[in-house]
């Protein structure tokens, strides 16, 4: 898909250029907080309330649309938030090149392309080699979340994830749940709500 790009001019926007490999986040945001990561920020309305909620987490919002992570900033930019970068990347390449192992406290992935046709499934970004590679970039207690409108999707992830060794539910012994207190709701978990589709919700923590 061919996208249009938008001069983002923001504090909170990063440059992939800009950055050493792997970049000292410690020195991005002039802190040693915990440090958060979020795939798939789209219009950034979940990262900003998540944001404000924990001004003691860093956090790294990635999309790989400029359009969203234009969106992302300009509402950061407005409620003068000062915990959050925003970078435009695919996520595995960022990870690997931009993350350091063991650094990560929380990684959330929010309703992410279900490629619903049966033949692109392979396409899915959070199957159990994805989890697994996050793992070795995530700290002992970190937080792994995930969210999805879609039934297929939202039923294969809460299956899988019992199968990594690394992880323990914490909505035990539900696989998922269709409401998570205090977990902020994105425009898109709103509109699929309003439209009557269940959202799943998966908390897992690192052992």
């Amino acid at each position: 898909m061919t996208q249009t790009f938008i001069h983002i001019d923001s504090p909170n926007y990063l440059r992939l250029e800009n950055l050493p490999t792997p970049p000292d986040w410690k020195g991005v945001f002039g802190n040693d907080n915990p440090l958060a990561l979020e795939i798939g920020c789209g219009v950034g309305d979940f990262m900003l309330k998540t944001a404000l909620d924990q001004p003691e987490t860093n956090f790294i919002a990635i999309d790989f649309y400029n359009k969203g992570c234009y969106k992302t900033c300009r509402r950061l930019d407005r409620h003068e938030v000062k915990n959050v970068r925003v970078l435009r990347d695919e996520a595995r390449l960022f990870v690997t090149d931009r993350v350091r192992k063991g650094s990560l406290s929380a990684v959330y992935i929010n309703c992410p392309d279900p490629w619903p046709k049966k033949r692109h499934r392979k396409r899915r970004l959070v199957n159990r080699a994805f989890v697994e590679f996050l793992m070795d970039y995530m700290v002992p207690g970190g937080d792994f979340f995930f969210a999805t409108d879609f039934d297929d999707y939202g039923l294969d992830v809460a299956e899988m994830l019992p199968e990594v060794s690394s992880l323990q539910n914490q909505f035990a012994p539900d696989l998922y749940r269709h409401e998570f207190e205090g977990y902020h709701l994105s425009k898109y978990m709103r509109k699929f709500m309003a439209e009557g589709k269940k959202i799943y919700f998966l908390h897992y923590k690192v052992k």
